[in-house]
């Protein structure tokens, strides 16, 4: 089974070729979904399916239009072909990439696990050792941070995240920097120690989303940091609605 998988974020969009569990070919499309439309349309020859999942109720029309143009079916990701039992006590109202990490995330490193997606929000989602999803976390991710800075004070200018995190600000821009990295971490850092108090797990750590590589780099929290983690889910439980209609 081939797929294309797409997955929308609010800042930025990713797609890529999932076959036989593995996604390759990922490219990413920021602020423009031009590219991202692009990507799908080449991949669509060889793919039966466009696997989607979006926290961008807006954008969905555009793409529902595409696949229709492309004579693809649309398999929009929502709780319903979860493999994973939810405790949880709205279900419906889990956002697809966190079911998506959740489902990722124990068909590759199993569980208990934690997953954490660095994105315009950070969240963080509990799978236990029986395989039940538990709930999670939602907290402002680096670039709402950042964006409230520079919109929300007269001085403070909008940084570039990224780079070598200084040992101390000597500059505006330094300092931000080093807040964004360091308050991030430590915010991680207390996340991760509650939940596993909470629930007594020895939870594997698992890290996704643009800014995981960054935050995580050099800190001493034994994530491993798996950049297809979403597009990965996408595949999986598109792949099981696929079978689901089959039958």
């Amino acid at each position: 089974m081939r797929l294309a998988v797409v997955d929308v974020g609010n800042t930025s969009t990713a797609v890529g070729l999932w076959s036989a569990g593995r996604v390759t070919r990922v490219r990413h499309a920021d602020g423009d979904r031009a590219e991202a439309f692009a990507a799908a349309e080449a991949f669509a020859p060889r793919v039966e399916a466009i696997a989607y999942l979006s926290v961008v109720p807006g954008a969905d029309a555009k793409w529902k239009s595409l696949a229709r143009r492309l004579g693809l079916p649309l398999l929009q990701i929502t709780h319903r072909d979860f493999p994973l039992r939810l405790d949880y006590p709205k279900p419906e109202t889990i956002g697809a990439d966190r079911l998506a990490d959740a489902a990722a995330a124990v068909d590759r490193y199993g569980a208990p696990v934690l997953v954490c997606d660095f994105g315009t929000a950070f969240t963080a989602a509990v799978v236990t050792a029986d395989g039940t999803w538990r709930g999670g976390v939602i907290a402002p991710g680096l670039p709402l941070m950042r964006d409230y800075f520079c919109e929300r004070t007269a001085k403070l200018p909008k940084i570039r995240l990224g780079g070598k995190c200084p040992k101390i600000g000597r500059s505006t821009e330094e300092a931000m920097r080093y807040g964004a990295l360091v308050g991030t971490r430590g915010m991680v850092r207390e996340i991760v120690t509650r939940l596993s108090r909470s629930f007594g797990e020895d939870f594997r750590l698992v890290a996704t989303g643009g800014y995981a590589a960054w935050v995580l780099k050099d800190a001493d929290l034994p994530f491993t940091v798996d950049p297809t983690l979403t597009l990965h889910g996408a595949g999986l439980l598109a792949a099981r609605m696929l079978e689901r209609k089959r039958r």
